[in-house]
This record gives C-alpha cells, structure tokens and sequence, in this order.
C-alpha cells in the first residue's frame, strides 16, 4: 500500500461511503479555475451552534441540579432551560433529517453557479449513490440527476481507497466536472490530472522559469 493511502473495512459500507464522502471535498474544491467550487459551511454553522446552545443548556441544569439543589430546578428559569434544550434538539433533528438530508458538499464557483451533492448507500447493496443539483448564478438547473456506482470502483480488494477512478466516474457523469478535467488535461498535458493543476504546475516551477 503507498504511504498515506486510505485503507478501510471492505465490509463496512458506513466506512467507504464516509470515506468517500470525505474525498469530495478536496477535489471539488482544487478544481482548476474557473471550475473551482468555493465550500459553503452555512448549514454545517447553523447545525454546530444549535447542537453546542444545546449542550449548554444541559450543562447548565446538570450544574443547577448538583450545586444549587433540587428546590433551584424547580424555579421557572431553570424550567425554561429545560424546554429550551429540547425544543433545540428538535430542531437539531429536523435540521439534520430535512435540511441538510445528507448533503456532503455545497459550494459556488466565483462566477455565481453552485453545486449541492447528496450522498447514499443503498440497502443490501455496495452502491454509492449521489443526488447531484448544478444551478446558474441565477438560481435556475443547469443539470440534476442521481448517480450510482459500486464501491468497487475506486476501492481495492483490500480496502485501500484510490481517488482517481472516484473522480473519473464523477467527471463522467456531471457535465460540470467533464469541463474541469478537460481544463485539466489541457493545462497538465495529463500528467497530473489526479493531483491537480496546482500541484503540476508548483512542480513544473522548481525547474526554473517556464519558457515563453
């Protein structure tokens, strides 16, 4: 296995489509410019400051049971901390089921088009399915569509994890990523089309200045 490679249980479905999820990320966000999406963490913030306030709030009735006594938890205050966490729990699990609904990436080029991707593992089988949604600046669908592909694709019989057929089954199928990798290619000559532009071309300048 190469130094640094992901290795993760075959058999675990929670693991590779975590891992997998995981490595979107990163390739979604050194896309060549202006392909470059940059990551949105509104609906990652909103989720942490509800679970954290909620948190809180427990830590707070725990610390007003233990110090103050019971007769202090039964004062209207502590009562509304009370309904407050689990009126904030609620609202965690709704955030978490309705608004978010596994999504694992969203972001938006510089140019105002944003991409919102939602991943799955099917019941009983080791398939990895995405719902992709690509809209223009203005808000309107440029391309919509669910995905799916075995897990066998870019991971090895024994669980270590390759990124590059990841990204050549996401490029062929999301007409967005199809543009980047052309781009790719184009500027790398193929050479680094699984690192990234950027990283050919840090290479590409420890040789001295480019020739015009």
């Amino acid at each position: 296995m190469a130094s640094g490679a992901t290795k993760v249980p075959v058999y675990s479905p929670n693991d590779l489509k975590s891992t997998t999820d995981d490595a979107l990320v990163p390739y979604l966000s050194t896309l060549p410019q202006p392909y470059t999406f940059k990551q949105d963490h509104t609906k990652t913030n909103i989720r942490f400051l509800i679970g954290y306030s909620a948190v809180a709030i427990a830590a707070f009735t725990f610390y007003a049971d233990r110090k103050l006594g019971w007769e202090a938890t039964q004062s209207p205050w502590v009562i509304a901390a009370v309904v407050s966490y689990f009126t904030l729990n609620s609202l965690l699990t709704y955030w978490v089921w309705a608004v978010e609904a596994s999504e694992v990436f969203r972001g938006t080029r510089k140019s105002g088009e944003s991409i919102s991707i939602r991943s799955s593992v099917k019941k009983h089988t080791p398939l990895y399915k995405l719902h992709v949604q690509y809209k223009s600046a203005s808000g309107s669908v440029l391309q919509e569509k669910d995905i799916e592909a075995p897990f066998t694709v870019w991971f090895a019989g024994d669980g270590t994890f390759h990124p590059e057929p990841l990204r050549s089954w996401l490029a062929k199928e999301i007409e967005v990523l199809r543009l980047a990798a052309a781009e790719t290619e184009k500027k790398t000559g193929g050479v680094a089309s699984v690192v990234g532009v950027e990283e050919a071309e840090s290479k590409g300048g420890k040789g001295g200045k480019k020739r015009r």
